[in-house]
């Protein structure tokens, strides 16, 4: 079997984001990319990333440009194209150095992040297993969601936000961003409305988001504010590269401390674990690597005995991608499920994932185990 094609893809919702402040839902994503990998044998993968998805086309589209053995300079596809797509370990090394001298981190190891998955939903199309089982198997068959919104402005919207998804199911709720960290006194009484609301025995939590810049003190002092309502955790209290800051902070609270959206291969979140401390890690399987690089931050995380809680915002078919590795982990705690209704979150695949009793069920059909809309892609497809 031979990969004939590597393509991305960019698509447009019709709504724009909507102001992060208000007091309305997200939309979701914008823009996002679809990257599809074809075979001679006809099995196809998918995957989709959450980046500047015009960009990373860019990076899967470039020639070839070094000779082989050399490569360093290469657009992504031309490294794989002809290639056994079975070979995860492998491809993925070639793309990140052939690749190395205008990527390393950012766009390009996000492109090498969505190719990956393709790749990995190919094995389990080819194998007929799941990906779970390909990654060494299946601890669970169904994984607790915590509903993943934005903060709302008042505590009287927060409450009515914290009804509207236990309303639906959820048990853990995390708000993050919008208006929060503008106001320390008002942070406080967002918190308070939703843990109100919520009462014991559900979980709560935060993501104060890092483009509110804060010293470790300052972020110290802001995680002690909320402790009172005890908070699952803290997630991006800091600028996500402030990894002795980061340190500084998980050793002086009580809550645990997460990290990891924006991190990117097993060097990175050794960083995390050694320098930063954190209590929490949260790779984005289309940011970090991939499945073949998050299968080492499990194995890694698993030594240092700190918790994988995976990001996964985009779409249904990050979240099943999402749900193999939380079955892979010995130890798991949640899926991020993003709470959008946006077409491009919710209209992404055939049979949209679904909540029960607080819970979203493994795929165990072959590969991601999620069959992606093909009339969702050349609906929104632009480029």
């Amino acid at each position: 079997m031979k990969i004939t094609n590597v393509e991305m893809l960019v698509l447009k919702s019709p709504g724009l984001y909507n102001n992060p402040e208000g007091s309305e839902e997200p939309l979701g994503p914008t823009y996002m990319g679809i990257i599809r990998v074809s075979t001679d044998a006809g099995i196809t993968g998918y995957s989709d990333v959450e980046t500047v998805a015009s960009v990373a086309k860019a990076a899967v589209d470039a020639p070839r440009w070094s000779q082989p053995g050399m490569e360093c300079f290469d657009g992504l596809a031309s490294l794989v194209i002809g290639e056994n797509p079975l070979e995860v370990e492998r491809l993925w090394y070639k793309m990140y150095r052939g690749s190395i001298y205008y990527g390393r981190r950012g766009v390009a190891i996000q492109a090498i992040s969505a190719i990956d998955i393709a790749l990995w939903d190919i094995m389990g199309k080819f194998y007929q297993q799941p990906v779970h089982v390909l990654l060494g198997g299946k601890w669970r068959d169904k994984v607790r969601a915590y509903a993943s919104t934005l903060f709302r402005p008042t505590p009287s919207a927060m409450s009515e936000a914290t009804k509207k998804y236990l309303g639906e199911g959820f048990t853990a709720i995390k708000f993050g961003w919008g208006v929060f960290g503008k106001d320390p006194g008002l942070d406080v009484r967002l918190v308070e409305a939703a843990r109100k609301e919520m009462g014991d025995g559900r979980d709560l939590l935060v993501d104060t988001g890092w483009f509110i810049e804060r010293t470790p003190k300052q972020a110290i002092q802001v995680i002690h504010s909320i402790e009172p309502f005890h908070p699952f955790f803290v997630e991006e209290i800091l600028h996500p590269e402030d990894y002795d800051g980061y340190a500084q902070v998980a050793s002086s609270v009580d809550t645990l401390v997460a990290c990891g959206e924006q991190e990117a291969t097993e060097w990175g979140f050794q960083q995390l674990i050694e320098r930063g401390k954190v209590d929490v890690l949260q790779p984005d399987l289309t940011r970090c690597g991939g499945f073949t690089v998050a299968r080492k931050i499990v194995h890694m995380a698993e030594r240092a005995n700190i918790l994988v809680i995976p990001h996964s915002w985009s779409s249904d078919l990050l979240t099943a991608a999402s749900l193999h590795l939380n079955a892979f982990q010995r130890r798991a705690v949640f899926v991020e499920f993003n709470t959008s209704q946006g077409p491009l979150s919710r209209a992404m695949v055939q049979h949209p994932l679904k909540l029960v009793d607080g819970y979203v069920s493994v795929p165990t059909e072959p590969g991601l185990g999620v069959e992606v809309n093909e009339q969702t892609l050349e609906k929104y497809r632009i480029a």
